[in-house]
C-alpha cells in the first residue's frame, strides 16, 4: 500500500486530500448549521468561470477561480442579507451563470474546450502540480484560521443572527468572511475532489458527525477526523482502481454516513425514550456552545 508514496503526483495528491479533508468540513458545519448546504455547490460552478477565464487569459486558473468564486460568494451573501430576493433565488442565479459562463469562455479560448474542464469539474489525482500545492497549502491556512478562531463568532451568527447582532457582533462582516471561507474551500478542493462534487466534502462528513454528538467543538473535531478519512482512502482507492477521485470520495463518505446512521439509530432510540422519562432534561433541546 506504501507504494503510492513513491510516486510523487501521488505524494501531491495526497498532501492535498489531507487538507481538503481538514478544510472543507471545517467550513461545512457552518453552512450546514445555518442550512445552506448547497452554497458549495453554487461556488463551484461559479470557479467554473474563473478556471475557463485563466485559460482564456493564460492565468493561473487556480488563483483566477479563487477570485471569481469570492466575487459570487460576496454577490450571494449581499443578496440573501438584502432581503430583495430569497437565498435560494441567488444560489439558483450562481448554478445557471456560473455553469454557463465556464462554457461560454472556455470555448473563447485559444484551443480551448470543454474537456479542459473536465478535471476541474471532477477532479484528478495525476494533475496536482506543486503550483498547485502552494496554492492549496496557502488557502487552508486561510480556511482553518477563519474557521478555528473565530468559532465562538461564526457559530453565534450561525446559530441566531438577530441574537448575534444584540451581542455586538460584526453579523455582515461576518457573514461575508464565511462567504469568502467557503469560496476559497471551493477553489482548494477542485483539483483532487472537483468542483461539481465539493459540497458533498463540506457537508456529508458533518452530518455523519451529527449522528453522533451534540456539542458543537466535537461535531467539528469529528467532521474534520471523517473528511481527512473519506479524502486520503478515497485518494488512494483511486489510484489503485483507476477511478476518478472525487467520486470515490464521495462515494466513501456516503457509505460511512450510512453505516455511522445504522449504528447510531438504536443510540438515538434510547435517548428518546430516556428523554421521555418523567423529569429527564431533553438532551436534544440542549445546544453546546463551541
Amino acid at each position: 500500500m506504501l507504494e503510492v508514496l513513491d510516486y510523487p503526483f501521488m505524494q501531491r495528491a495526497l498532501q492535498a486530500a489531507l487538507l481538503i479533508g481538514i478544510a472543507a468540513p471545517a467550513v461545512g458545519i457552518y453552512l450546514v448549521q445555518r442550512r445552506q448546504a448547497l452554497m458549495g455547490d453554487g461556488i463551484g460552478h461559479v470557479a467554473l468561470t474563473g478556471v475557463a477565464l485563466g485559460f482564456l487569459l493564460s492565468a493561473n486558473p487556480v488563483w483566477m477561480a479563487v477570485l471569481v468564486s469570492v466575487v459570487g460568494a460576496v454577490a450571494m451573501e449581499l443578496v440573501r442579507s438584502s432581503g430583495r430576493a430569497r437565498g435560494d433565488i441567488a444560489l439558483a442565479m450562481l448554478f445557471y451563470g456560473g455553469m454557463a459562463g465556464g462554457v461560454m469562455i472556455i470555448n473563447l479560448a485559444p484551443g480551448g474546450s470543454t474537456a479542459n474542464l473536465t478535471t476541474y469539474l471532477f477532479g484528478s489525482v495525476n494533475t496536482v502540480s506543486p503550483s498547485d500545492i502552494t496554492a492549496i497549502m496557502i488557502l487552508s491556512a486561510f480556511v482553518l484560521l477563519v474557521s478555528f478562531g473565530l468559532r465562538r463568532q461564526l457559530f453565534s451568527v450561525c446559530q441566531d443572527e438577530e441574537f448575534a447582532r444584540v451581542t455586538g457582533l460584526p453579523v455582515r462582516a461576518l457573514n461575508l468572511l464565511l462567504a469568502v471561507t467557503a469560496a476559497a474551500t471551493v477553489t482548494v478542493a477542485m483539483r483532487v475532489v472537483g468542483l461539481l462534487l465539493v459540497s458533498a466534502l463540506m457537508v456529508i462528513p458533518v452530518v455523519a458527525a451529527q449522528q453522533l454528538t451534540r456539542g458543537f467543538a466535537t461535531t467539528l473535531g469529528l467532521s474534520v477526523g471523517f473528511g481527512v478519512l473519506v479524502s486520503l482512502s478515497g485518494t488512494v482507492t483511486s489510484y489503485y482502481a483507476d477511478v476518478p477521485p472525487g467520486a470515490t470520495i464521495v462515494l466513501i463518505a456516503l457509505g460511512l454516513f450510512a453505516l455511522i446512521a445504522a449504528v447510531a439509530a438504536p443510540l438515538s432510540r434510547r435517548r428518546a425514550r430516556a428523554a421521555a422519562a418523567p423529569g429527564a432534561t431533553r438532551e436534544s433541546e440542549v445546544v453546546a456552545a463551541p
